[in-house]
């Protein structure tokens, strides 16, 4: 049995590898029950956030992420995100690896996210504004980077220090990143907008998107979290990875049918859809919008390429 570290998984999980897994994942034959969601108490604190999200290629593999998710984690300077990943035998049962579920789920969303931009950001885009400091961001200028021609990159949060921090790791691999201070100014510029925060309140405005541009939303996954108002929404051709979790989950889009300002067929199509043919972007002038709340076979892919890579390289060596 193998066991995957936070680095090992990263090293595992090369960008455009990952996304290319994914794309063959959402194409393919895999068994996705709604992931199991569950409220924690914390005393004193936020609720926490307990997922199982279980997948299955039939005679292949079997896979479960374990996730917790407390938002009070920041005051003892811990992530909000801990989890494992279990990879079985879908012949035998045996277990085949345990990999760290915190990178595995991170480097996953930022590459749904990139599949998911090259059928729907225009091809010339190049500008990408990161809302949001946590894990995450990053690893989206990086995804993000390896499907359109990004050359500008703002990132801005509410604790500008945070920002700075995400900034300087982001340079340090290459890329021109500036902090934003003034998040409407940085929006009404971006091509891509990729959020990836915790927010209950929209930070993105419909009214500040651009012709053409593309507003990808990952943070909010639950019905009372959400990253962009209704404008946004009702603006935007709106594109989510699975119906299933879109329409259990997905704050953005079930406040949005809520409040009168979209109806549920508002959304176009979902991301096997989208890698299919069927679906994205028509014009150069249409707004665009992606809504991820996790897919379980997300996960499936990225467990199976790090266990398959991890697996060559020892008999190579």
């Amino acid at each position: 049995m193998l066991i995957l570290d936070q680095n090992q998984t990263s090293h595992c999980l090369e960008w455009s590898a990952l996304i290319g897994a994914l794309d063959t994942m959402f194409q393919g034959d895999c068994v996705m029950p709604v992931r199991h969601h569950h409220k924690v108490d914390v005393p004193g604190e936020s609720d926490a956030t307990l997922l199982l999200m279980p997948a299955w290629q039939p005679g292949h593999y079997i896979g479960v992420k374990l996730v917790s998710v407390f938002p009070d984690n920041h005051l003892r300077s811990l992530p909000a995100i801990h989890g494992s990943y279990l990879l079985s035998s879908g012949r035998t049962g045996e277990l085949l690896a345990v990999i760290d579920g915190g990178e595995l789920t991170a480097r996953r969303t930022a590459a749904a996210s990139a599949l998911a931009a090259r059928h729907l950001a225009r091809e010339d885009a190049s500008r990408l504004l990161v809302v949001g400091t946590g894990r995450l961001s990053v690893n989206l200028i990086e995804a993000h980077s390896r499907v359109r021609p990004i050359r500008a990159v703002s990132v801005w949060g509410r604790d500008r220090k945070k920002a700075e921090r995400a900034a300087d790791e982001a340079r340090a691999l290459g890329f021109a990143v500036e902090v934003a201070d003034d998040l409407e100014s940085a929006a009404r510029q971006a091509d891509i907008i990729s959020c990836a925060t915790l927010s209950r309140a929209p930070l993105i405005r419909g009214e500040w998107l651009k012709p053409g541009s593309h507003l990808d939303l990952i943070g909010a996954f639950t019905k009372d979290m959400r990253e962009s108002d209704d404008e946004a929404v009702r603006r935007a051709r709106v594109f989510v990875d699975t119906r299933a979790g879109a329409f259990a989950e997905a704050g953005d889009i079930l406040q949005a049918i809520a409040s009168g300002a979209i109806a549920k067929d508002h959304v176009q199509g979902e991301l096997a859809e989208l890698v299919k043919g069927h679906g994205g972007r028509r014009s150069a002038e249409d707004i665009t919008l992606f809504k991820s709340v996790g897919a379980a076979l997300e996960d499936l892919a990225g467990a199976i390429l790090a266990y398959e890579t991890t697996s060559q390289d020892s008999a190579a060596s």
